[in-house]
């Protein structure tokens, strides 16, 4: 029988934290049943809240990153809203925050002050550049991550000027990395009573997200083949790449070495390939003009029909093959939708349905469950009369403007 709460039910989140890869995390735990109090500058709030498509005063960005979480507003400047913070601590499992290093110290909320409060405390600290180095202390977005991490160079097209994309991927790395690290800790600390600080940051999660493309690079100490990913070794080489069918759409392939002079057979390539010398994939680590003909070729070559054709040749043959679908295409894709990737839920403030993300984990006993972000402050009555404030004490924190 399946148990309808969920995974993190229990578990008490604090958060100072904004933008994508400091919230993300957290919504993450909140669709999982965890209990995230998110804390915001009175009067204004995360400044996300006005950032993307923005319907009846509901931003796209806020909503996916903050949805299922508890809005409590503080003036941490404030003793009152530091009083109020160190509360919610005490009875945290979890703290996060991603501002600059050293500036979380400066106000009053570092580790080392907050593990005094409570020692089991998982405190999560993401950074732009990570703790060391020259560039430590400075600001930096997902830009900086993609651009520093190599992933810029990974997605770029020779000839073409290198521009970072236009997806959040070192936001979104970063984001899945510090929930991976906070869970890590929160066994930890459950089993030890332990508590610790777990730092991540822009650059080393984008780092890590290049693999072993990275480490290849690194062995080899050459940049990669960009345009095409052209893999393995002279003797025995992959490939993975794009290219556009008869009416211009494209279609995505991944052939191992083993697949591929059987593929060039069954596409019917084989002939037009060892005509001009290419049936060796290898030859592409030789020069980048060798490189360029066989790319080049290959893409006559399957501009002669469509990509449905093509895909199910491959497919047929159980062989990698898929069509490239654009970000639209992609959130109607029947993949995706059948396995709930993307949820469509009526929006009681939006007045209408929207698309959303689902969850990207099917858990069989312990369902996830998105909710809905909060208005500022939402929750600021609920938690403070929790921590035993009464409506008077509340109404003079308002006064006061300490909330």
């Amino acid at each position: 029988m399946s148990n309808k709460v969920g995974a993190l039910s229990g578990i008490r989140v604090v958060t100072c934290s904004t933008a994508q890869a400091g919230t993300v995390p957290y919504m993450l735990m909140a669709d999982l049943g965890a209990e995230v109090i998110k804390i915001e500058v009175p009067g204004t709030g995360d400044g996300s809240r006005r950032s993307g498509e923005i319907k009846n005063g509901v931003s796209s960005f806020f909503e996916t990153n903050n949805r299922g979480v508890k809005s409590i507003t503080l003036n941490l400047k404030s003793e009152e809203g530091k009083k109020i913070l160190y509360e919610l601590v005490e009875s945290a499992d979890v703290f996060g925050q991603n501002f600059r290093p050293g500036a979380a110290e400066r106000n009053g909320f570092g580790y080392e002050q907050l593990r005094k409060i409570n020692p089991r405390l998982v405190y999560a600290s993401v950074s732009a550049y990570g703790l060391e180095g020259p560039d430590a202390n400075l600001p930096g977005t997902d830009a900086v991550g993609q651009a520093l991490s190599g992933v810029t160079e990974a997605f770029s097209i020779p000839g073409q000027p290198m521009r970072t994309g236009v997806a959040s991927v070192a936001d979104e790395t970063t984001a899945i990395l510090t929930f991976g690290g906070v869970l890590a800790a929160l066994i930890h600390a459950k089993e030890t009573g332990q508590g610790q600080k777990v730092d991540t940051s822009l650059v080393g999660s984008a780092f890590r997200l290049m693999g072993w493309t990275m480490a290849t690079t690194m062995w080899k100490n050459q940049a990669p083949i960009t345009g095409a990913r052209i893999n393995g070794s002279r003797q025995r080489a992959g490939i993975a790449a794009c290219f556009n069918d008869s009416k211009g759409k494209p279609l995505a392939i991944q052939l191992d070495a083993r697949h591929w002079i059987p593929a060039l057979e069954i596409l019917g390539f084989h002939n037009s390939m060892e005509e001009k010398g290419l049936l060796d994939l290898g030859l592409a680590f030789d020069s980048d003009d060798k490189k360029d003909e066989i790319l080049s070729t290959l893409a006559s070559l399957f501009s002669t029909n469509t990509r449905e054709h093509w895909v199910s040749i491959l497919r047929e043959a159980d062989m990698v093959a898929a069509p490239v679908n654009t970000m639209l295409e992609a959130s109607n894709d029947p993949n995706v939708v059948a396995n709930g990737y993307v949820k469509e839920i009526f929006h009681p403030k939006i007045g209408e349905n929207i698309k959303i993300h689902g969850s990207p984990w099917n858990f069989s006993e312990t369902p996830s469950n998105p909710g809905f972000a909060p208005e500022l402050g939402e929750h600021n009555d609920e938690i403070l009369n929790a921590l035993g404030y009464s409506e008077s004490q509340i109404k003079n924190l308002r006064d006061i403007e300490a909330i």
